[in-house]
């Protein structure tokens, strides 16, 4: 929808100077004739208008000629006979504006926009090398150099890199997709910034958890060992509280001792606590306790 909704706006842009509106109709005729030097073609109703509005006093010997969708694409067709004065190619703009222009027409005439799930793409489907050569240089003129690819025999100029993407089509006018473009990477950020952190919180909460359980099992080896009564004041109160709240964080246990003790000291606490169980394994008693 972004690329049909970008071409409708910009169809609706007509340029104030007449050199300008010259140069996209040329534009549009380059880069719309589908192959044929004979007729201008585009599946969009918008571009139609726009082309035939053009064409000015050549309008009534040329009206708007409406197709039948294409088998494959399901698509209604325009279809604009050329005048004889268009049916020649026009030099390259010598003007920047110019330029612009026509890179929008070309757009308008044989591009697309999409922002998929697989990245952001911005590209020209040309069935004619030279006027692939053609928009490269405009463009690369620009200052926007494109990168080119070839697809079941069409060169297709493109884009992947997002501020390059926004950079062409502040060039051509076409400002209300720039900023959908900004609200989808923005939402997108949003989206992965909140994955990353549910993620960072799983994973700390599994290694929390996980803490948790091999503390306990330290603990209720020594209960069953020699019991708790054996332990130290200190160690047995956060050993009963570890017992007691199995899912609460070292800091939550801190609190609950009387009196308060850091979350350092917790862990201080139970390290003891698991070399202590270390030793008895080893047949050491508890002659020698970590207070």
């Amino acid at each position: 929808m972004i690329s049909a909704d970008t071409k409708d706006a910009l169809a609706r842009d007509m340029p104030q100077a007449a050199h300008c509106r010259e140069a996209l109709l040329a534009g549009l005729v380059l880069y719309g004739t589908a192959g044929k030097a004979d007729a201008f073609v585009t599946h969009r109703n918008a571009i139609a208008r726009l082309f035939w509005t053009l064409l000015d006093g050549d309008r009534k010997a040329h009206p708007i000629e409406s197709r039948s969708p294409t088998r494959l694409q399901r698509l209604p067709t325009f279809a604009i006979e050329l005048p004889a004065r268009l049916r020649i190619h026009p030099p390259k703009p010598a003007h920047k504006c110019d330029r612009l222009i026509e890179i929008r027409g070309a757009f308008l005439a044989c591009g697309s926009l999409a922002a998929g799930a697989h990245g952001y793409h911005l590209e020209f489907v040309i069935l004619q090398t030279t006027l692939a050569q053609r928009l490269e240089w405009t463009l690369r003129s620009a200052g926007v150099p494109p990168k080119l690819t070839a697809r079941k025999g069409r060169t297709v100029v493109y884009y992947k890199n997002f501020d390059a993407i926004v950079e062409v089509l502040t060039l051509i006018g076409a400002f209300g997709a720039v900023l959908r473009l900004e609200d989808v990477r923005a939402l997108r950020e949003t989206k992965n910034r909140i994955h990353r952190l549910v993620n960072t919180e799983a994973a700390n909460l599994e290694r929390t958890a996980a803490a948790a359980a091999a503390q306990r099992h330290v603990i209720e080896y020594l209960e069953n060992a020699y019991g708790l009564p054996a332990l130290s004041p200190a160690l047995r109160e956060i050993a009963e509280l570890r017992l007691a709240h199995p899912d609460e964080s070292l800091s939550e246990l801190g609190r609950r001792c009387n009196p308060q003790i850091a979350k350092p000291t917790v862990s201080s606490r139970l390290a003891a606590l698991a070399r202590l169980a270390e030793r008895v394994r080893r047949g050491q008693g508890l002659a020698k306790q970590a207070r």
